[in-house]
């Protein structure tokens, strides 16, 4: 064999004429498909096995493709359970649902229960999503009748030609095998296609956390166009470090949409005994850890032969960590893998021939057809490099057509590469790898996701932001956005009741509180503060919600329920990218910081900075309601007159829809209870009869986790992170499936996260303290169950020992679950008891502190009545590896699969609290 620099140095000095070329029959082990002539050699089911034009036509019919390829997509919707749901969208929230299934670990039976636990595995994180595989649970009476019984020597001294029956083979090969037909890249384009756009948007989002690569052009032949995903990609966000890190600075999160980047896209001409995907899979992976970024042949179901995913594009990105022993790259790129060959896909390979800076062809032939679809690209400014095998095909035939290709385009012997399979893989990888740093070091094209899309839209290609409820609730999103030009000074000028009125109503309403627990109040005192708390409120119902409020209140009116969710969505992306994009801690840091969170002394303090957001509209709706609420209750407003009342409905609109709304006022850290109220009441008359509860909360530090914790358990929406995160407590909002509401014994799961308002540390100078310790005993005691996330193991707060006793001496306990996060190890071993006792008993001091505080005796172990193997959780690390390129690590996943499960269990058992409707928790609220 002639070494691949002496074929280089034949492509270069050799030239003849072209004559008719016939490609040599000889496809890969995973193709399904040959070119011979200008036709492909199909291996279909029944009597359509055939040669079919390369476009998808039959050489015997005319205008029947639509009907052969609507047929394929139907089937595979069928088999899926999927074809009701191609008019009426599968949904987000419906999704959520919690259902039986929710409690089990299952595994999928029949091909209808495929979806469905690949949702549930992909809501969890669970890394083994695309590896599902059906298990056969058959009836005895599904298997073959046995024979009658044989003596020993009849079973061993047997002959084959009187023992097996020809009708016995049959019988046994008709039993159904243990294996999915399904490719998992059909089941995602399946489920996609059967998805409206939130739900997609949800997919996409869990995905690229496990690392998964991401649809960006899915294929629809049932309908003869191609969906660009632009949409759908707009909640992915990726945090990288733009340099060395030299301090918090480095490290910057943003949406991958937006990011100008070099891209790199690997398609197959023809036939490719080399994988592009474990080749991208290579180039993305550091050496000594390969990761599956990229689906290919050799994974489980890898070679089940795909039924509708071709034409399917896929992307992935590269971010660098700042740690050069993992970035294989020093700046982040995007990679883009187009599945099928580009002569029966022209109309993708043309766009990703527009949008990359270089564009790797795998092949092992290139005929006639290949050459000249190629000599249609003479115009392009992309660069090209081509990867052949030594192996396959006819060499000197594709040295002839290369060697035609070099003026077309602008190639030499450096844009061929011979990969043989034998060899060490390691040197070809590094290869591509240093040519594509060598691009992205040239002048090269950088695009965004965005600026795809616009390429994708000249192309003929649906948007899916296209829609026209999209782009209405974009512009009005846009009004408001634009006119915010510095943050604060928004805040001020545009939210003027949540400004001095609010935190200043809050404290006299917090004073007036107070004197509920004198004995004796002093009259005079009493009838002061209720002056002054209707002077504030009057202040605050004098004044006009602002221009930006009111076009809010629009976009949340709107009676399409599409086009609130979109408006809601443009809001918090611009919102989020007001000023420059800002700089997240890295990991080693996130505890650092946490002595000096808890020693603020001023209440009104911040904690941090905190972001403008949605709930800042929100808390303004509600300070309106709340003013107008309090005149009405004092007699100074006619209740004909009221304004605002509508406020809530709104609101629980929203709520409904999935978004989390402020329980308690991260600004004035008191919860408006006139506001609650009137959420529960009206959340009361639209549930209906459907409005049994149960409340489940989680407290900790900010930075343990546990916003993480829930959105993973339950696939909420709670922001994460400290820099982004707002300071006020959400809730949110858990449907439970009607066939599963009378077991369970609720309709309904409230969750509460306590966001940032419980610190680390004993103020024991008092005011921050007790407020957070009031905070906390008010979460806690709306709460049936309650998580508390740690991330020490002595490290309980404070304010939830304090709010413990409490609560014990109202006679309140709900269920505790005490959840110890890593945030550092990859992995946390199941710990000995001994390794348990720290979290169960608390330092003493703080302990003392608290039991000092409530005059009571006794240690929290002992009052909490904790058994170890109950109620105490060891939580592996969230990633396996370091970030940005690290997928959630299966152990995580697993380990709050079981949290989950032994959460709902303890609900259907009756171990928490008797569950509440709407009308007590209401009462609650009022008496905390």
């Amino acid at each position: 064999m002639a070494s691949p620099g002496i074929e280089v140095e034949l492509l270069v000095k050799g030239h003849s004429d072209l004559g008719e070329v016939t490609p040599e029959v000889k496809p890969s082990d995973s193709q399904t498909s040959v070119a011979i002539a200008g036709l492909e050699w199909r291996e279909m089911e029944g009597d359509d096995c055939g040669f079919h034009y390369g476009d998808g036509t039959n050489e015997t019919q005319d205008n029947d493709f639509p009907t052969v390829e609507r047929s394929r997509l139907q089937e595979m919707l069928s088999l899926l359970g999927l074809e009701t749901y191609q008019v009426q969208k599968l949904t987000l929230q419906g999704s959520l649902q919690i259902t039986f299934d929710s409690m089990k670990n299952w595994a999928p039976q029949v091909p209808k229960d495929l979806p469905w636990h690949f949702l549930r595995k992909l809501q969890a994180l669970n890394a083994e999503a695309r590896n599902t595989t059906m298990v056969l649970d058959m009836p005895p009476d599904a298997w073959p009748a046995e024979k009658e019984s044989q003596t020993e020597e009849e079973m061993i001294y047997w002959d084959p030609a009187e023992d097996i029956a020809t009708d016995d083979i049959y019988s046994f090969s008709e039993l159904p095998m243990p294996d999915t037909p399904v490719n998992p890249l059909d089941l995602v384009c399946a489920l996609l296609l059967s998805s409206d756009t939130f739900l997609q948007q949800e997919i996409l989002l869990k995905m690229s956390l496990c690392q998964f690569a991401l649809p960006l052009v899915l294929p629809d032949s049932e309908n003869h166009y191609h969906t660009f995903l632009l949409w759908a990609l707009r909640g992915v966000m990726r945090t990288c470090c733009l340099q060395p890190p030299r301090g918090l600075g480095s490290f910057r999160e943003d949406s991958v949409v937006l990011s100008r980047v070099p891209t790199f896209a690997f398609v197959r001409m023809d036939v490719s005994s080399n994988s592009k995907s474990q080749l991208l899979n290579a180039i993305l992976s550091p050496t000594r850890r390969q990761g599956d970024c990229f689906w290919h042949r050799d994974l489980n179901l890898g070679t089940n032969p795909r039924e509708i995913a071709d034409g399917l594009v896929e992307i992935s990105w590269f971010f660098p960590s700042g740690k050069e022993d993992l970035d294989v790259f020093p700046e982040p790129m995007a990679f883009l893998n187009l599945r099928g060959d580009i002569g029966s896909h022209w109309l993708q390979f043309k766009l990703l021939t527009e949008v990359s800076s270089a564009v790797f062809i795998l092949t092992d032939n290139i005929s006639k057809k290949e050459y000249k679809l190629l000599y249609s690209m003479k115009e392009s400014t992309t660069k090209y490099y081509f990867i052949l095998s030594p192996y396959r095909g006819k060499r000197n035939t594709n040295l002839r057509f290369l060697n035609r290709l070099i003026p077309v385009l602008r190639i030499d012997h450096s844009h061929v590469l011979v990969k043989v399979s034998s060899t060490d893989s390691e040197s070809f990888v590094r290869r591509i790898r240093s040519i594509i740093c060598s691009v992205a070091r040239s002048p090269c094209r950088r695009m965004s996701v965005e600026d795809m899309a616009h390429a994708a839209r000249k192309l003929g290609l649906r948007i899916d932001e296209d829609l026209e409820e999209c782009q209405k609730a974009k512009d009005r999103a846009q009004k408001i956005i634009r006119k915010i030009k510095d943050v604060d000074a928004y805040k001020r000028d545009e939210l003027r009741l949540q400004g001095d009125p609010a935190r200043k109503a809050a404290q006299v309403e917090r004073e007036f509180c107070q004197l509920q627990w004198v004995s004796e109040p002093p009259e005079k005192h009493r009838a002061e503060l209720r002056r002054r708390f209707l002077e504030l409120r009057v202040q605050q119902n004098g004044q006009e919600p602002t221009s930006g409020v009111q076009e809010f209140i629009l976009g949340i009116s709107s009676p399409s329920l599409g086009e609130r969710q979109y408006f809601l969505r443009w809001m918090e992306w611009g919102l989020a990218r007001l000023g420059p994009p800002r700089p997240r801690q890295p990991p080693e840091t996130l505890l650092t910081l946490r002595p000096k969170l808890g020693g603020a002394s001023d209440l009104n303090e911040p904690l941090w900075p905190e972001p403008l957001g949605v709930e800042h509209f929100l808390r303004e709706m509600g300070q309106f309601y709340e003013a107008e609420s309090c005149l009405v209750e004092a007699g100074r407003l006619p209740a004909a007159q009221r304004r605002f009342a509508h406020f809530p409905g709104l609101a629980v609109d929203l709520l409904l829809g999935g978004l989390p709304l402020e329980l308690v006022d991260g600004a004035t850290l008191s919860i408006p209870v006139r506001w609650v109220t009137g959420l529960l009441k009206e959340l009361h008359v639209r549930l209906d009869r459907r409005s049994r509860l149960v409340v489940l909360s989680a407290l900790g530090v900010p930075g343990t986790g546990k916003s993480t914790l829930l959105n993973t358990m339950f696939g909420l929406r709670f922001a994460t992170g400290r820099s982004c995160s707002p300071r006020g407590s959400f809730m949110q909002l858990l449907p439970v499936a009607e066939g599963f509401s009378q077991d369970l014994g609720c309709d309904q799961i409230l969750v509460i996260d306590s966001g940032g308002l419980i610190g680390g540390a004993l103020a024991s100078a008092g005011d921050r303290f007790e407020l957070e310790a009031s905070l906390a005993t008010l979460l806690m005691g709306l709460s049936n169950v309650t998580v508390v996330s740690v991330a020490d193991t002595k490290d309980i707060p404070p304010a939830v020992l304090h709010a413990f006793l409490r609560l014990e001496k109202m006679g309140h306990m709900p269920n505790y679950q005490f959840v110890h996060q890593s945030l550092h190890d990859l992995s946390v071993p199941s710990p000995k008891p001994r390794d348990r006792r720290p979290l169960l008993d608390p330092p003493s001091d703080l302990s003392r502190a608290a039991t000092h505080m409530e005059k009571q005796g006794g240690s929290f172990r002992t009052q909490a009545g904790l058994a170890e193997r109950q109620h105490v959780w060891h939580i592996p690390a969230l990633w396996h590896g370091a970030p940005p390129m690290a997928a959630v690590s299966l152990g995580y996943s697993e380990a709050i699969f079981e949290l989950k499960r032994c959460l709902l269990e303890n609900i259907r058992n009756g171990l928490s609290n008797q569950n509440k409707n709407i009308q007590q928790l209401i009462e609650l609220v009022r008496r905390l």
